[in-house]
């Protein structure tokens, strides 16, 4: 009898040992491998594969064409645009086989991060809390929270807010109103502003 507090698609597959939480849809064509741990009200797209051992916590959204690798881990509210990419190993050879978790570099991507579509983040870094990775941009750093990261390298070329809106002069949200400062290329809520 299948479990109903979550959704799978018949055409996709979910190994032994996963975790799947309440409210959480998992469409087309797609691979839960052994060991992973998915929140609830998590959205995964078509053609998605999670690695074995794979941490996805609350209301993730991951879109078409995304393959979560084995040391990535993905805090509340994240979202993964389509076909963006997680890489695990900094030097892989296809002659000197790299496997096992000994193997892999941790990713963290923090709560509330965006990743755009097509972009690539190479492992071993931290995303920060609702930094926001713009559509292609190539990630080789730590990105700080509420960052914008554009270009390949990407840099950072501006802040956003926790809703996602960039911030301009004076730092208040135009959205919502959140007020933030920067001191020493930090970015901190100060208060939200009625």
């Amino acid at each position: 009898m299948p479990d109903t507090r979550y959704y799978v698609h018949e055409s996709s597959y979910i190994d032994e040992d996963v975790l799947i939480g309440e409210g959480t849809s998992i469409w087309h064509f797609s691979h839960v491998q052994k060991g992973v741990r998915i929140g609830q009200n998590c959205t995964i797209g078509q053609n998605v594969n999670i690695a074995n051992n794979v941490l996805i916590g609350n209301h993730v959204k991951i879109q078409n064409n995304v393959s979560v690798y084995e040391g990535v881990e993905l805090e509340d509210y994240v979202f993964c645009g389509p076909s963006m990419v997680f890489t695990n190993i900094k030097s892989p050879r296809c002659k000197y086989p790299q496997r096992g978790g000994a193997y892999y570099v941790k990713t963290l991507v923090k709560e509330g991060a965006s990743i755009g579509a097509n972009a690539t983040i190479v492992c071993g870094h931290t995303i920060g809390r609702n930094a926001f990775i713009a559509a292609g941009a190539v990630v080789a750093s730590d990105v700080p929270d509420y960052a914008l990261m554009v270009g390949v390298p990407a840099k950072r070329i501006g802040w956003v807010c926790e809703c996602g809106e960039q911030l301009k002069q004076g730092m208040i949200c135009k959205r919502c109103g959140r007020n933030y400062k920067e001191e020493n290329g930090v970015l901190s809520e100060v208060s939200k502003v009625d």
